[in-house]
């Protein structure tokens, strides 16, 4: 795929392609010379032919896969392939498509793979798939009973296709995805270090300067609410949710920098948190799009990665500016970092979602054939659309699993106690360092740095439990019971507790600063590995409701985050950090009976639910 192609589908070349009317950075479809395959067009000119028959629906077989595999096994010659057809048809000759079907043996449609059950026979697929797309096979497309045609890719090595593009492209659009979400994360707790120069300036107390940050936080749990649902309608796409609001992020962040008083500074907060949030969601969903089920926890890593460093290097990057400035430097170091990301989101980042893409497709082909029988399989979905149906789906469902499935309780409880507990650090640092160690606001952001460790340490741990054990034991044996996904979880959910309890009583002037800050590190990175098995369990459990349940989880953590940034300094105030620190890591301990049981009984519970897949269909 050429730099041509990539801008196409950008914002940029979208862009340019209306305006021009699609006389620039044109689709195959569009450009002169341009042909059908063949089993198309016999589909298009003979639409009174029969559906195909149910054994022609099927996806390639392990005997096709060997017959592909080793050359010197043929198959069935034509002439054994015609005497069963006029022994099953009654003599009748097979027309030239059914020919041609007969001796393709691809039939399938392309679906987005974040609405796909995350089983078994998605893995075998997945991996027929990777196969043939070392060769270039047509794909037939299907048809409707009311005569439509379904548009589906052309071939199986189709560079449309996301999941067919070269591991570079895929490289580049998930680090531009991963950049944004770590800026939006970033210019979060960027804030903090403005904190005692707001109390100041605009006279306010301790917690209502924290509100800026609190605000913020409030704002991206509550954007993905919108936003995650409508990036999941294909009329839509990712691209239109990413680009709109990101520009507004931007565009709003100046005004906030140049606030004149409070109430203007934390309204502004919250909205900027807001339109910062599609990525928080959605952006696992975008790498759904373009990796197979083996690659796609690799590519979750980096993603969940840029989101939990972020709020940790925001302090480092503002906490030297700020003292030698004024507070408004922090927020103009997040315009810096969101503007150039921005302007590579409208250039360079692509269009991953399949129903979008093809039904842009089916676009095409309605206006190069005039034949307005080809359709996009979201077309048809959408007919019935309606806006309520989107509003139950992204708020009242989530609220309705949450209540009604333990499981799914536990989940949402459990990373909103770890999401708060980690934004509490916010408040508690700048109690034990500068007052025992004597940091200034610059080594304060420096210590933070050891949240980027844990990362590091927890990406290697569970990256090397995927590539050492678990893939290899799925590609040998198939895909297992869900609760598989979480036994790096059952000794990572120690550490938190033990993390926080190191944390809590090291933290003196009698005991060297790096003793406590060991603490925070072996809390960092077990969380990480928790919140990594958790983030795959659930769509493994939930996949037609994946999308709403990250968009309810994202909320209640980030509810919780946003009240514990507020009752933090309080806590700490009333109780002392030894204590108060030992309250959170007992709160923490219902991670570690909640995790034990979600393994054991996690089948129990998901047979007794009408939300959850059993174990028996992922194999």
């Amino acid at each position: 795929m050429t730099i041509a192609d990539l801008v196409r589908e950008a914002p940029f070349g979208q862009l340019v392609r209306f305006l021009t009317k699609d006389k620039y950075f044109q689709y195959p479809e569009e450009k002169p010379g341009f042909q059908l395959p063949e089993c198309w067009v016999d589909l298009m000119n003979n639409p009174d032919l029969p559906l195909p028959s149910p054994n022609q629906e099927r996806s390639l077989s392990a005997d096709d896969t060997e017959h592909k595999r080793r050359p010197d096994i043929e198959n069935p010659s034509p002439s054994n392939n015609n005497e069963k057809t006029e022994s099953s048809e009654g003599g009748d000759e097979p027309t030239p498509l059914e020919q041609r079907t007969s001796r393709l043996s691809l039939r399938r449609t392309a679906t987005s793979v974040s609405s796909r059950q995350f089983t078994s026979e998605r893995l075998r697929e997945e991996e027929i798939q990777a196969l043939e797309r070392t060769e270039t096979i047509p794909i037939v497309p299907k048809r409707t009973r009311d005569g439509a045609i379904l548009v589906d890719w052309y071939y199986s090595d189709d560079v449309a296709n996301p999941h067919n593009w070269s591991n570079r492209k895929r490289a580049a659009v998930t680090t531009i995805i991963c950049l944004y979400t770590f800026v939006v994360y970033t210019s979060s707790a960027i804030y903090t270090s403005s904190e005692p120069e707001i109390q100041r300036v605009f006279g306010v107390s301790k917690v209502k300067a924290a509100l800026g940050l609190s605000l913020y936080v409030l704002g991206y749990g509550v954007g993905p609410l919108i936003f995650s649902p409508l990036s999941e309608i294909p009329i839509i796409g990712r691209n239109p949710i990413y680009m709109s609001t990101m520009w507004l992020f931007v565009i709003l962040t100046i005004p906030t920098a140049f606030a004149q008083n409070y109430a203007g500074l934390m309204v502004l907060r919250f909205l900027t948190g807001f339109f910062g949030s599609p990525c928080l969601a959605s952006g696992g969903a975008s790498m759904g799009d373009m990796y197979s089920l083996i690659s796609l926890p690799y590519a979750l890593m980096a993603w969940v990665a840029a989101a939990y460093c972020g709020p940790a290097l925001g302090p480092l990057l503002s906490g030297f500016a700020v003292p030698a400035k004024s507070w408004r430097w922090s927020l103009f170091e997040s315009i810096w970092a969101a503007a150039p990301i921005a302007i590579v989101m409208f250039f360079f980042l692509p269009e991953t979602s399949t129903p979008n893409l093809l039904l842009r497709r089916a676009k095409r082909l309605r206006k190069l054939t005039g034949n307005q029988r080809f359709m996009s399989q979201s077309e048809i979905d959408q007919r019935n659309m309606r806006f309520r149906h989107v509003l139950v789906d992204a708020i009242i469902k989530p609220m309705e699993i949450t209540i009604k499935d333990p499981a799914v309780l536990f989940v949402q409880v459990y990373t909103a106690i770890i999401y708060g507990i980690y934004y509490s650090f916010f408040e508690v640092f700048p109690l034990v360092y500068p007052v025992y160690y004597g940091m200034n606001l610059g080594e304060i952001g420096l210590v933070f740095l050891c949240i980027l460790v844990s990362c590091a340490l927890g990406i290697a741990i569970y990256g090397g439990y995927l590539y050492f054990h678990q893939n290899p034991q799925i590609v040998r044996y198939g895909m297992p019971a869900q609760e598989a996904r979480l036994i790096p979880a059952l000794p990572a959910s120690f550490g938190p507790t033990i993390g926080l309890f190191l944390f809590a009583w090291t933290s003196r002037a009698s005991i060297h600063w790096i003793v406590p800050t060991i603490g925070i590190t072996i809390y960092g990175a077990t969380v990480f590995i928790v919140m990594q098995c958790i983030f795959v369990y659930i769509p493994l459990s939930y996949p037609q409701y994946a999308a709403s349940l990250f968009a309810g989880n994202d909320f209640f953590r980030s509810a919780l985050a946003a009240g514990s940034i507020l009752f933090a300094e309080p806590l700490f105030h009333n109780l002392g950090v030894a204590k108060g620190t030992s309250l959170l890591g007992g709160l923490s301990v219902i991670g570690i009976i909640g995790i034990w049981l979600l393994y054991y009984y996690g089948a129990t519970l998901r047979s007794r639910s009408k939300f959850a897949i059993s174990s028996t269909e992922t194999f």
